[in-house]
């Protein structure tokens, strides 16, 4: 199936002006093949007056470049698709007119979905882009081949067309050969250029704009399973899943950067956990010089959204029902309220550290480099290594059993002790979830769903120890006795939640490891 796969950089509104001069970085030249050529290309995107197309993850387009009408249809993103890399199947055709010509859609995979959206709706513009391009072959020295295009013009929707948004950015496509060279280039225009990953598709900006959300940031995006042959070399698995991974992170960028909403920098701190762990494990294999450095930039991400993070839950999770508890006292109300202002401001500026993090070169090199070594390919016949299954088999048994073993803390353990079952939970649990299959079967599901529960019980538990840790910096006289409140009520909580740990660590005791043999 023919597939469209290319790396999208946003360029900064200051730089468009300049932006024809991209063609003449030295990174540029020195893999250039050939003339620039300019063109104008107009797109018109189609769908249902529901958007059915949309929900199933197709964009249909006719586009107009130079002389030429184009009709082409792209599927969902594929398993490689994430951060700054795009990936769909994509099916094109020549049109002697600018209509649409239904009877392609019988020659793609997604015909059942055309056919079923066509009996609900008729197909109808639904909004359009106009751009002028600048298009430049390149070849790289191991051969890869690809097409550099800057991109700047708008997107208008059709009902609304002063309603608009913006376009500049730089695809680099890749026609023939690998995506590694293309994220070196990157990497060598950012250190000159205000550039950042784009992670919407201009289909995806175009139905944000419908919405009235220009931005594109709909909701948070969660993890996602990831497909792999078993009997596949265990690094080639594990860049598959840290591609995965940093699609969880990248996904979530806009609308950390956009939006209010606290999930969005959960969703992000989750993706850059699981992306740190899966780089652990591939450290074993690829060696700690290559994989050290992208682990230490994640730390450094870690830690910003993890003070985010641990603000947002003192403030809504343990805060807030503190307040209704105290609701009929007075005193303790107005106390209340001053304190609730001071974490509010420790908030925003965690908050604003995230937001700036996200924002800058440094997150931006970040993703690109992680990036590139997931597109990486080794030399199997080099040195050998173990198929995913008995890397996965062997992993798991040893994470397993350390878990087993720091859970006799549980009972009668220090805090920090118990903190410690639950880094073994997490790192069991992420290890458990890169080697089960998008479907999993009933095993797999059952032993996830208590090792799941259990480190939930274990992270509710540390959320009031952190509470307690927050609220001791936040003791000026003025409401000492508030503060104490606080203290007094994320103990509460610790304590109330050691039922739920011994009922999650039984049943997680019950649960049979799924990759066991029979």
């Amino acid at each position: 199936m023919p597939a469209e796969i290319e790396l999208k950089l946003a360029l900064d509104r200051a730089a468009v002006r300049r932006a024809a001069n991209l063609a003449r970085h030295p990174a540029v030249l020195a893999v250039r093949r050939g003339r620039a050529r300019t063109s104008r290309v107009t797109s018109t995107y189609f769908d249902t007056p529901d958007f059915a197309l949309e929900h199933a993850g197709i964009a249909l387009r006719v586009r107009r470049d130079g002389e030429r009408w184009l009709q082409t249809v792209k599927g969902p993103p594929l398993a490689n698709d994430g951060g700054a890399l795009h990936a769909h199947d994509e099916h094109e055709w020549r049109l002697a007119t600018p209509s649409l010509d239904p009877a392609r859609f019988g020659q793609t995979p997604w015909h059942k979905v055309f056919s079923k959206a066509q009996k609900h709706g008729k197909l109808s513009p639904i909004f359009a882009t106009d751009i002028v391009r600048r298009a430049l072959p390149l070849q790289f020295a191991e051969g890869t081949t690809a097409t550099l295009a800057i991109d700047v013009g708008t997107i208008r929707t059709k009902r609304s067309p002063s309603r608009h948004a913006s376009i500049a950015e730089i695809e680099i496509e890749i026609a023939n050969g690998n995506p590694e060279p293309a994220y070196q280039l990157a990497l060598a225009l950012l250190d000159d250029w205000p550039l950042s990953i784009a992670t919407a598709t201009k289909a995806s900006r175009g139905y944000a704009l419908v919405r009235g959300d220009p931005e594109g940031g709909t909701a948070p995006i969660r993890a996602e399973a990831v497909e792999f042959a078993p009997d596949a070399p265990a690094d080639e698995a594990l860049r598959a899943v840290a591609q995965g991974c940093l699609r969880h992170v990248g996904a979530n960028a806009t609308g950390l950067v956009t939006s209010a909403d606290p999930e969005w920098v959960h969703q992000m701190r989750i993706g850059t956990r699981r992306l740190r762990s899966c780089l652990g494990l591939l450290e074993s294999i690829c060696g700690k010089n290559r994989v050290a450095p992208l682990v230490k930039e994640l730390r450094w991400l870690a830690a910003i959204l993890g003070a985010a993070r641990d603000w947002d839950v003192l403030a809504e999770e343990t805060l807030s029902p503190l307040a209704e508890a105290l609701a009929q006292d007075p005193v303790a109300r107005k106390d209340l309220t001053r304190l609730r202002r001071s974490i509010g401001g420790h908030r925003s500026a965690a908050r604003k550290a995230a937001r700036d993090a996200v924002r800058s070169a440094r997150f931006q090199r970040m993703i690109l480099s992680i990036g590139a070594f997931c597109a990486e390919r080794g030399d199997p016949q080099a040195h050998p290594i173990e198929s995913a299954q008995k890397f996965a088999a062997r992993l798991l048994t040893h994470r397993h059993a350390r878990l087993l073993d720091r859970g006799a803390a549980l009972e009668s353990g220090t805090p920090e002790e118990r903190h410690a079952v639950r880094i073994a939970a997490k790192k069991l649990r992420y290890a458990a979830e890169f080697f089960s299959p998008p479907a999993p079967r009933k095993r797999n599901r059952a032993y996830l769903k208590a090792l799941s529960r259990l480190q939930d019980a274990l992270g509710h538990a540390q959320d009031a120890q952190t509470a307690i840790r927050l609220a001791a910096g936040l003791a000026p006289k003025s409401h000492d006795a508030t503060v104490g409140a606080v203290r007094g009520w994320a103990a509460a909580q610790t304590a109330a939640q050691k039922p739920e740990i011994a009922h999650s660590w039984q049943k997680f005791l019950a649960a049979k490891p799924f990759w066991a043999r029979e």
